[in-house]
C-alpha cells in the first residue's frame, strides 16, 4: 500500500512537471520562487551554513582531536571564505560512545573539547567576524551516563519515567524477550535489559543511548531547559538531530516487515511506522519553534533564532515540518537530503532536474529552500560523484535559490578515505559490523581531519597519532596549496559565495531545465539585473547544446565562473547556440544581447 501511494505520487509529481512544460516551454513551477519585490531577506534565508566537525577541524593542544580553540583559531578562514553561518556537531559532554550524540550532561562542554569559557570566547569572536554560530541539539536520546538515566534507572521519583521503560515478555520457554521486535538504526534489538530497575529501555541507536520519553511533560520542560541555556550563551540556533524518532507508538505493536532483508536484527527488517515521523514529532517541532521565536522577540537584536531539522522522510512529513495542514510553523529549515539521498554518479540531467522541482513544488509558499550537499553521514562529493565532478556540484548548490549547506572540507574537495584499517575504525556501526563488512558501512572515511596544508597531518594536528588517519592525498589536496594555486576547487568556491551577494541570487526568479540526458541548465532572473545561467554536464562525455530556447532568445554568454580544469575563463564570451561542455564541468554565466 505505502510503495502504491509513493508511486501514485510519483506519477502526479511527473504529471505536473509534463503539463508545465505543455503549456509553457520556458516556466518550470519553481519559476515562481524568489520575487522581484522582495525587499527584505532575514539573515538565514539565503546564507551558506558551513557544518564543522569539531573532533576533525583543527587540533589546538597536540591531543590529536580537534577542540574549541582550533575552531576559534580558524574563524578567519572561514569569514575570508565568505561564511556567515555555522553549526557545530555535538560539543557536549560525553563518553563519546557515538562521538558526542551520546550526551551525559546538556549544559557542559566535553573536557577534550574545551571549556565553557573557549566556547563563550568561540561565540564572542565569531560574532566580531559576522559569524554566527549554531549547535547540534540532540533530544532523541540521552548517554546512559548521564545523571536523569542513572536516577531513572533507580527509579527516583523525579525521573523515573523520564525513559521509555518496559517489562517485555517470556517466550514458551519461559525466557525472557524485548517487548517487541523494533530494531535500532545501528543493528540489533532496540530494547536493553538493566539488572537494576529489572526493565527493558528503549534506545533506537546505540544501547549507551536511552531515548527520553517525551510524552513526560518534565522532559519536555528539561529540554527546553537546555535550548533556552545555550540561546542565552549566545547561539543563534540549532540543528536538530533524528528529530523524527522522537516518538513511539505506545501499544508497543511489532512492526511490519519490509522484504527487505531476512536478517530480524537489521534495521530494513521492518517498516518503521511506530518509531518514526508519529504525529507528535511535529507538535514537539512546532512547539520548539514557538519557544524560538518567543526568545527572538524578548530579545529584539534583530537576529532570528533558527531551527533546522534533520529527518530522512517522505517528501509530504517534511514540507509539513516547515508549515502543517492548518498553516503552524515549525522548522525554518527541515533538511533537503535529495542530493545525497537521490542522486549519485550515475544520475542523469532529468534526475537532478526531478529532485530540484519535487522540493519545490511541494515546498508551501513563504518558506526558503535548502539543499544539502554533504555531511557527516554520508560520502564526500568527490566520493559520490566523481573528483571531475565538484566544481560543478558546489555551483548547482550556490546558485539554487535558498540556503545552502556544506560540509567542512567540500570547499577543497576533499574525498572519502575507505582504507582506513579495522584496527583504526570507530564508528559505531561499522564496529557492529565487524572486520569483514567494516567498509561497507563505516562513516569514518568521511570524517577524517581536515586538511589544511602539506605538513604533517595535514597540518591538523602535532600529535603522533590523530583520532583518524589523515587522507594521505594531503600532501597534493590541501587548503595552502589551493589558496596558492592559480586555479583551485576553494578558489572556485570562494567565488561562488561571493557571486552569491547578487540580487539576481538572492531574490531572483528560477526555472530549470534538462537539455538533454546529460546537460541541465538553471536560470536566475530579476528585474533590472543580470541574468545569470548554470549549466551543467553531468556525463562522462563532452557535450555540445544549444541554449537558445532556455534563455528565450540569441544571446551572449559571459563567464562568471568555470572550473577548475575549464578552458573557459571569467569574462570570455560564448555562444549560446554551441556551447562546449567538457566532462562533468559546470559554468555560470550571464546573459547580455547578442
Amino acid at each position: 500500500m505505502v510503495a502504491a501511494q509513493q508511486l501514485n505520487r510519483t506519477t502526479q509529481l511527473l504529471l505536473i512537471c509534463s503539463l508545465l512544460s505543455i503549456q509553457a516551454p520556458s516556466l518550470s513551477m519553481s519559476s515562481l520562487v524568489g520575487s522581484q519585490t522582495e525587499d527584505f531577506i532575514d539573515w538565514w534565508q539565503h546564507a551558506v551554513f558551513y557544518q564543522i566537525y569539531p573532533r576533525s577541524f583543527k587540533d589546538s593542544n597536540g591531543d590529536g582531536i580537534g577542540d574549541l580553540q582550533g575552531i576559534i583559531s580558524k574563524l578567519p578562514y572561514l569569514a575570508e571564505t565568505g561564511i556567515t553561518a555555522t553549526w557545530l556537531s555535538p560539543i557536549f559532554q560525553s563518553p563519546m560512545v557515538d562521538f558526542g550524540y551520546d550526551i551525559s550532561d546538556y549544559k557542559a562542554i566535553q573536557p577534550e573539547y574545551g571549556s565553557m569559557a573557549d566556547f563563550e570566547q568561540l561565540v564572542h569572536a565569531a560574532s566580531g567576524l559576522g559569524i554566527k554560530i549554531i549547535l547540534d541539539f540532540v533530544p532523541n536520546h540521552s548517554s546512559d551516563q548521564h545523571e536523569w538515566f542513572k536516577k531513572s534507572a533507580a527509579r527516583d521519583p523525579v525521573y523515573e519515567n523520564f525513559y521509555v521503560w518496559e517489562d517485555g515478555k517470556k517466550d514458551k520457554l519461559g525466557v525472557r524477550q524485548p517487548p517487541n521486535n523494533w530494531q535500532s538504526v545501528f543493528y540489533g534489538s532496540a530494547w536493553e535489559w538493566n539488572e537494576q530497575r529489572q526493565q527493558y529501555y528503549l534506545h533506537q541507536f546505540t544501547k549507551e543511548q536511552p531515548d527520553l520519553n517525551y510524552r513526560n511533560p518534565a522532559v519536555v520542560q528539561a529540554m527546553d531547559d537546555v535550548v533556552r541555556f545555550w540561546l542565552d550563551k549566545g547561539v543563534a540556533g540549532f540543528r536538530i538531530d533524528a528529530v523524527n524518532h522522537l516518538y513511539e507508538s505506545e501499544d508497543l505493536a511489532d512492526e511490519p516487515l519490509s522484504g527487505k532483508t531476512a536478517d530480524p536484527l537489521s534495521y530494513d527488517y521492518t517498516k518503521h511506522v511506530f518509531t518514526k515521523d508519529l504525529p507528535e514529532v511535529l507538535t514537539m517541532v512546532q512547539h520548539w519553534r514557538q519557544l524560538l521565536d518567543d526568545y527572538s522577540a524578548k530579545h529584539p537584536d534583530g537576529v532570528t533564532r533558527i531551527m533546522m531539522t534533520e529527518a530522512y522522510a517522505d517528501l509530504h512529513v517534511l514540507m509539513d515540518y516547515y508549515e502543517s495542514a492548518d498553516g503552524v510553523r515549525g522548522s525554518q529549515l527541515p533538511f533537503n537530503f535529495h542530493f545525497i539521498t537521490d542522486v549519485n554518479g550515475d544520475s542523469d540531467a532529468r534526475d537532478f532536474v526531478y529532485n530540484v522541482e519535487k522540493w519545490l513544488i511541494y515546498m508551501p509558499r513563504g518558506h526558503a529552500a535548502n539543499w544539502v550537499m554533504g555531511n557527516h553521514d554520508n560520502p564526500r562529493v568527490a566520493s559520490r560523484f566523481g573528483a571531475a565532478s565538484v566544481d560543478a556540484m558546489n555551483m548547482l548548490l550556490m546558485t539554487l535559490p535558498g540556503v545552502a549547506v556544506t560540509y567542512n572540507g567540500e570547499e577543497l574537495g576533499m574525498e572519502d578515505y575507505r582504507e582506513i584499517k579495522w584496527e583504526d575504525t570507530v564508528d559505531p556501526p561499522a564496529r557492529n559490523a565487524g572486520k569483514k563488512d567494516y567498509k561497507k558501512v563505516s562513516r569514518d572515511p568521511e570524517r577524517t581531519p581536515f586538511q589544511w596544508s602539506n605538513a604533517s597531518n595535514a597540518g591538523f594536528s602535532t600529535a603522533a597519532k590523530t583520532w583518524l588517519p589523515v587522507n594521505p592525498n594531503y600532501l597534493a589536496l590541501n587548503l595552502a596549496a589551493q589558496q596558492q594555486a592559480a586555479k583551485s576547487h576553494y578558489k572556485v568556491y570562494k567565488a561562488l559565495i561571493e557571486l552569491r551577494k547578487l540580487p539576481t541570487l538572492r531574490r531572483g526568479r528560477f526555472s530549470i531545465e534538462p537539455q538533454s540526458r546529460a546537460v541541465f541548465a538553471l536560470k536566475r532572473t530579476l528585474k533590472d539585473y543580470d541574468t545569470l545561467v548554470t549549466i551543467v554536464n553531468v556525463s562522462a562525455e563532452e557535450q555540445l547544446i544549444n541554449l537558445t530556447d532556455f534563455i528565450n532568445r540569441p544571446q551572449k554568454l559571459i563567464v562568471e565562473v568555470a572550473g577548475v580544469d575549464s578552458v573557459y575563463t571569467p569574462g570570455q564570451a560564448l555562444s549560446s547556440s554551441a556551447l562546449t561542455l567538457a566532462p562533468h564541468e559546470g559554468l555560470i554565466c550571464k546573459l547580455i544581447a547578442a
